[in-house]
């Protein structure tokens, strides 16, 4: 099996992210930061790490609030979110999905975020493959929605 190189990958529409990559048995790992281990990098991996770092570096998330590939049960099934914002209440905020950046974000993508908060219950959502962000926000008491055209920065959350 090839190894991913970055040069592989393609450029993202986020900023540049410093990863640690190193080969581990013939395999392209990046240190995620969040999780505090090596991982494989896969083109959906790579927009996590350029996403996750985006936030915290140019949106002010705090890193210490982060969670990558968060479980959850979802209808007896275990399932896992790819990034989990929580409050400083430690309850959940934001859900973030990735995709790869050949993967079209679709009505079908879209929905899968939306079932993970049926368990979770946020009020923001984004779904990213690095080049397309989907931002929306719910008013889960008035059962309403709205897309942003950006992400926000953390002190408008």
């Amino acid at each position: 099996m090839k190894t991913i190189s970055e040069a592989l990958l393609p450029p993202l529409n986020l900023p540049p992210a410093a990863l640690k990559l190193r080969n581990d048995d013939g395999h392209t790992m990046v240190l995620d930061p969040l999780r505090r281990r090596f991982v494989r990098l896969t083109p959906e991996e790579w927009v996590r790490q350029h996403f996750t770092a985006y936030l915290i570096h140019e949106k002010g998330y705090p890193a210490g609030l982060l969670g990558n590939e968060v479980s959850l049960t979802l209808n007896g099934t275990a399932r896992r979110c790819d990034t989990v914002l929580y409050g400083l209440d430690r309850q959940p905020r934001m859900i973030i999905e990735y995709k790869a950046p050949s993967v079209t974000l679709t009505q079908k993508v879209f929905d899968q975020i939306c079932r993970y908060n049926i368990v979770l219950r946020v009020e923001w959502l984004i779904v990213s493959n690095g080049l397309q962000h989907v931002v929306c926000r719910l008013d889960l008491e008035k059962g309403t929605y709205e897309f942003l055209p950006q992400v926000p920065l953390y002190g408008e959350l």
